[in-house]
């Protein structure tokens, strides 16, 4: 039996699985970081439901990601303190998110997130691996189609140009 014909636990995780959890642990340290702020500065209330969801799923991430590198005795990345909680009427004006430009950041964020967890997908070789980035990828479409129906209904998307006219009609 070679050394990959096991249970994919028992692998050694090769370099680019590593710079993947690492890399994806201190992105998503900084983005909870980021999201409770964003969170701070919301003022609807069904964008804060979509930035709590969003903060607790990366905080599930986090422990997965972390378990992984740890078994593997490998140190973790910094990781920024917890935001605390404020009021949107203590933020001045002129230094406040508005809720549009939360949600385009948001809907950014979870669009880069399907190319890295696609990334992350393609290079493993651990089988384990693979699937809890195909899961995080799952979780990123359904928030982004979360994301896409909140901007389509609160009038925040901004389509490109359209493309309403057929020639030839």
């Amino acid at each position: 039996m070679g050394m990959f014909s096991g249970n994919p636990k028992d692998e050694p995780l090769h370099y680019g699985e590593v710079f993947s959890i690492w890399t994806n642990l201190a992105t998503n340290y900084g983005m909870i970081a980021g999201y409770q702020t964003f969170y701070n500065h919301a003022g609807d209330k069904d964008l804060k439901n979509i930035i709590a969801e969003i903060i607790q799923g990366a905080k599930e991430e986090v422990r997965h990601l972390q378990e992984i590198l740890k078994t593997n005795g490998i140190a973790l990345p910094p990781a920024p303190p917890e935001r605390p909680n404020a009021r949107p009427e203590d933020i001045p004006p002129g230094a406040k998110f508005n809720d549009p430009e939360i949600s385009a950041a948001l809907s950014l964020d979870a669009a880069s997130g399907l190319v890295s967890c696609s990334q992350a997908m393609g290079m493993c070789i651990r089988e384990d691996i693979a699937l809890m980035y195909g899961q995080f990828h799952t979780a990123r479409a359904l928030l982004g189609g979360k994301l896409l129906r909140l901007n389509k209904n609160k009038g925040w998307l901004v389509p490109p140009p359209l493309h309403v006219n057929h020639p030839g009609k």
